[in-house]
């Protein structure tokens, strides 16, 4: 089979395309034919840190058919369509085929594309827990996206609007017509926004992408809000885990999310987009042996929503 391969030492550019052997599933594992992958900011940030699959192939993010189930398997059987997250286990869908514990997936709504599918888990689902399980979100509250371009991004600001809030986001000049789509009543620049002017505006933040001081970000909260940060600089997580309890000794929450796979989860958004509430934003769809390039794209930061490697087409 083809995959995408990392070895440490090719330059500039540390995938490389090429035939390797198919995957044999354990007992507990199903082998997965991939029709689709997308990309998520965990694959590069993985690979910048030095935290390799143990296969060499990243990529967690698949929809595709079940074409084996090992004997100690019931959940699925051949031929069933699927979606799945495979960080929990090591990645590997950047391949024609891929193992994966029954656990990491769901069966796929008929209504969903292979493409749309593979777009939703870890950005749909970080999103999801982001908003609920950390941010309590609630009806009429004035949240703020901060970093709303990419996965997670387009994702939280559709189910922040289908939670009833009131959505404002921060964003790049390239996204402004993405945000308005999307309904956000407020939309900031980041390259000109005035914070000053936001002084205790938001109920909830979220901080998907950027490189604030959590003063700034507390100064924007109303009397009783949250903050919850899911990405951008590695200082602004650490410096929310180690001050982040200290600083919520008041009314106001600081919190970090770390986010987990999850069936039931993963289940709801997928529900949400087969029904057309939400959308999985596509930027671009390229082939398997394109993603060493695609992923040098999304390392620059400035991506529209997902990009898809679609590696077979739909029979």
């Amino acid at each position: 089979m083809n995959a995408v391969i990392y070895y440490k030492k090719t330059k500039p550019n540390p995938l490389i395309y090429q035939s390797i052997e198919k995957p044999i599933p354990k007992d507990d594992e199903v082998l997965v034919k991939v029709y689709s992958v997308s990309l998520n900011a965990a694959d590069y940030r993985s690979m910048s840190m030095g935290i390799i699959p143990k296969n060499k192939i990243f990529g967690s993010d698949i929809s595709g058919v079940i074409e084996e189930v090992g004997s100690s398997c019931h959940q699925f059987k051949v031929g069933d369509e699927v979606i799945g997250d495979l960080s929990a286990m090591g990645f590997g869908g950047l391949a024609e085929y891929t193992t994966a514990k029954e656990s990491a997936l769901i069966l796929k709504p008929k209504h969903l594309s292979f493409d749309d599918a593979s777009a939703i888990p870890m950005s749909g689902v970080t999103a999801l827990q982001a908003l609920k399980n950390k941010g309590n979100i609630e009806i009429n509250q004035k949240v703020l996206i901060y970093g709303s371009g990419g996965g997670v991004g387009t994702f939280a600001v559709q189910l922040a609007k289908h939670f009833m809030a009131e959505v404002s986001v921060v964003c790049g000049p390239n996204n402004i017509e993405l945000m308005k789509t999307l309904g956000a009543t407020h939309i900031y620049n980041y390259q000109d926004i005035n914070f000053k002017e936001l002084k205790g505006k938001f109920d909830l933040i979220l901080a998907i992408n950027g490189k604030n001081k959590l003063s700034l970000y507390r100064r924007m909260l109303s009397k009783n809000g949250t903050f919850v940060v899911v990405g951008g600089a590695l200082s602004q997580l650490f410096k929310t885990m180690i001050f982040g309890p200290i600083l919520s000794l008041t009314n106001k929450k600081m919190r970090v999310l770390a986010a987990k796979p999850n069936q039931e989860d993963l289940k709801y958004v997928a529900e949400l987009c087969s029904q057309k509430l939400i959308k999985p934003i596509i930027e671009q769809v390229v082939p398997l042996k394109d993603a060493p390039q695609a992923m040098q794209y999304l390392r620059q930061g400035h991506a529209k929503g997902k990009t898809v490697i679609k590696v077979y087409e739909h029979e």
